[in-house]
């Protein structure tokens, strides 16, 4: 039997774009809506998933799937192939910013996908509340709390693939 491999909390590193904050556990006794948060720098899928994925792979072994809303991407692959392994890609057209990551039979993990235009600030503030363990709020009303409104995340913020970092400032 492989060990359990935990990610380990990330909620206190700096939160930029391309960042991922993160408190996941394994256990049945999870707290809160979310597991994690991401803020991508663009709707490039492939320059913007693919680092994400390739941290929660070291971190938690191959991935099976993601689900992700159509509405948030400028491409609709059907997988990624992360570490040599075959993610697949579910989509869907509910426009409510999460992301559901599935390992295995029983491991799912709800993110919040914070869109690439917003302000430091406010996606600070919306990561930030996403991942606090008594969380029970949609992520419509983490938005909508943090001044993230449906008006300013229309606007998309040129692609930039320089200096991803995709969970935490480092490892």
């Amino acid at each position: 039997m492989l060990p359990v491999r935990l990610l380990a909390d990330t909620s206190s590193e700096p939160v930029l774009p391309g960042t991922a904050v993160l408190r996941m556990e394994t256990t049945p006794k999870r707290t809160g809506t979310f597991d994690g948060a991401w803020w991508p720098r663009s709707r490039d899928l492939a320059s913007q998933l693919t680092g994400l994925l390739s941290a929660l792979t070291a971190r938690l072994g191959p991935l099976a799937r993601v689900g992700l809303d159509a509405s948030d991407w400028d491409e609709r692959p059907g997988h990624l192939v992360v570490e040599g392994h075959t993610v697949r890609i579910d989509w869907s057209a509910v426009e409510d910013n999460t992301m559901i990551i599935t390992r295995g039979d029983q491991d799912h993990f709800l993110f919040l996908v914070i869109p690439p235009q917003t302000a430091p600030s406010s996606a600070r503030a919306a990561m930030t509340m996403a991942v606090r363990d008594d969380n029970d709020a949609s992520a419509e009303r983490i938005l909508t709390a943090t001044g993230i409104t449906p008006g300013g995340r229309t606007g998309v913020a040129p692609a930039d693939r320089t200096g991803d970092v995709p969970v935490g400032s480092s490892d």
